[in-house]
């Protein structure tokens, strides 16, 4: 069906007028039916390769040599309006992130219903009923309802649920998958990827699965081409690739996922397998060093005991504007933390774990319930009391680049904690700590006067974690600070945070969808569900023996297990 020659692709850098080579001589082809997955981190190229089958690249500013032979028709010689009648109809694509593809100020029903009427020429009432017989195809609960909702209304796995319709609509031959489940939960991500096979396997689509997760292509793809640095490194049978990986990048890519099944000290990293390391040299945790750490962690007292927390949100208002109904965001929840812990939240999302973060430092505020932080009630603080509280309590967003100021440097962002808080007694001195802080989190000094735009998502995620450490706090929220990184970047990060812990005498809250990523870094593991905990307890005594119907489902959807 598919077979691309040699492809180049250059993009124009508009500073020097140069040409910068962003793939190498790739050629792979696929035949009718078949599922053809392309990994690699971010900057390997493969989605500038599926962008280049649909012609979406800007003519002005990129150079595409090669052949692109869809149908042994040479995509590449077509003019913009040949294409036309290829991309939406014969070739359709899932873009990586739903939130950005769907215009937010149109309904998603009638976004899916504007392509049925572009490509199939038929009314807008024929065109509703194909989009909401669409809706039902793809899952989606209610879709008379999600037809008349704004993307903002709905959850990331019923947005991406949307994105998948409208990419069905004109019933593709060839569908390109792009990170379609990228940030989204463990669980939501099986039942799309479940879905994105029934789909094909019913319609006889086929099929290109982008993504920079091995263990999720383990799970969809019958072939594999890897790249790197704009080349294919290795490609063939899924099955040979993961039992037999060649190439040093695959072995590292396999490798730098926390495997539920081993307690290592510290993750590998693609940089390990490329400079010629065994996995062999990566140290496990032995069984007696575990009971010394847990040993001495819970000798002590708890640094924070959460008790008897709520925090409801009203969603029905009755006579005299009281409330009658309510979300129970985090719903009677007990628990303590011990100095220098790492406590593991994990759960869906929607389960309350991120509000449960938020009300302790009191960013959202606890309709019920006490916070006590060193001995001190925090949780009727005043507002001069609770600044001086945050300058020891710290959080780590989601999402570094909305957590950042873009208006700011990075040197101004980590700078600004300082002044507020009357850190050191010159400029000059906050300059130097923030430096030091920077190369801490293998950040180089010229990244002092970068802005945020400048950085990969990797960067701006240890500026953030730099940010965090700037006021030299005892503890910290890391709010699902690595569930959209590239797993390689995702080890690098999880090993930083263990480093830090070490050296700083740091106590975390690690909060993620992840159950694996969860087990890898936790001393403790909270299971959250609908606002309460599911169950407590070590990391092996959950995975290896889970009591909740709930933990049962978390850990059955880690991919590859």
């Amino acid at each position: 069906m598919l077979d691309v020659k040699n492809l180049d692709i250059q993009f124009l850098n508009k500073e020097d007028q140069s040409w910068l080579k962003a793939v190498n001589q790739v050629s792979f082809s696929i035949d009718k039916g078949q599922v053809l997955g392309i990994v690699g981190e971010s900057g390997s190229g493969k989605s500038v390769t599926s962008f280049s089958i649909m012609r979406l690249h800007d003519r002005k500013s990129t150079k595409i040599t090669g052949e692109i032979n869809f149908q042994k028709i040479n995509l590449l010689n077509l003019t913009t309006d040949e294409i036309r009648k290829y991309r939406g109809n014969k070739i359709a694509i899932i873009f990586q992130e739903p939130m950005t593809s769907l215009n937010p100020v149109f309904t998603c029903g009638n976004q899916v219903r504007e392509a049925i009427m572009l490509h199939q020429k038929v009314d807008k009432h024929t065109a509703k009923k194909k989009t909401i017989a669409l809706f039902k195809e793809v899952q989606l609960p209610r879709p008379e309802n999600i037809f008349d909702s704004y993307p903002h209304q709905l959850s990331g796995g019923q947005k991406q649920r949307v994105m998948i319709a409208m990419a069905l609509s004109c019933n593709p031959e060839l569908l390109i998958a792009d990170e379609p489940t990228t940030a989204l939960d463990v669980t939501v991500q099986k039942t799309i990827l479940e879905l994105l096979l029934k789909l094909k396997n019913e319609r006889g689509m086929t099929m290109i699965f982008i993504t920079h997760d091995l263990s999720v292509i383990s799970e969809i793809a019958d072939e594999v081409a890897v790249m790197y640095k704009g080349q294919i490194v290795e490609q063939g049978q899924a099955k040979t690739i993961f039992e037999t990986p060649q190439h040093p990048y695959t072995k590292g890519l396999l490798a730098c996922r926390p495997n539920p099944h081993r307690l290592l000290k510290k993750l590998p990293v693609v940089a390990d397998f490329l400079e010629g390391k065994n996995e062999e040299e990566i140290n496990n945790y032995t069984v007696h060093e575990i009971e010394a750490r847990r040993t001495l962690l819970y000798s002590s007292d708890p640094i924070l005991q959460i008790k008897n927390l709520c925090t409801w949100y009203p969603i029905k208002k009755g006579l005299f504007g009281k409330a009658k109904e309510y979300v129970k965001a985090v719903d009677d929840v007990t628990f303590n933390v011990f100095p220098g812990e790492t406590l593991g939240l994990v759960g869906e999302s929607g389960c309350g774990k991120t509000t449960l973060g938020r009300s302790i430092i009191r960013l959202v505020e606890p309709s019920s319930g006490k916070l006590i932080f060193e001995n001190k009630d925090i949780t009727n603080l005043k507002a001069a009391e609770l600044r001086m509280l945050r300058r020891d309590v710290q959080i780590i967003f989601q999402d570094p680049y909305s957590a950042l100021n873009p208006r700011l440097t990075v040197g101004n962002a980590l700078m600004e904690p300082l002044q507020v808080h009357n850190m050191f007694q010159t400029n000059n001195e906050r300059k130097a700590h923030v430096l030091n802080l920077l190369s801490r989190v293998d950040l180089k000094p010229e990244h002092f006067n970068r802005y945020p735009h400048e950085f990969s998502g990797g960067q701006r995620q240890r500026i953030v974690i730099a940010r965090a450490l700037a006021l030299q706090p005892k503890f910290i929220i890391c709010d699902e600070s690595v569930s959209a990184l590239d797993v390689s970047v995702q080890a690098q990060v999880l090993n930083l945070l263990r480093e830090l812990q070490q050296e700083f005498g740091l106590t975390y809250i690690f909060i993620s969808h992840d159950l694996a990523v969860v087990k890898h870094i936790s001393d403790r593991m909270i299971v959250m569900n609908k606002g309460k905990i599911e169950e407590q307890g070590f990391p092996e005594e959950i995975y290896n023996n889970p009591q909740a119907e709930y933990t049962k489902r978390l850990i059955a959807a880690i991919p590859g297990t």
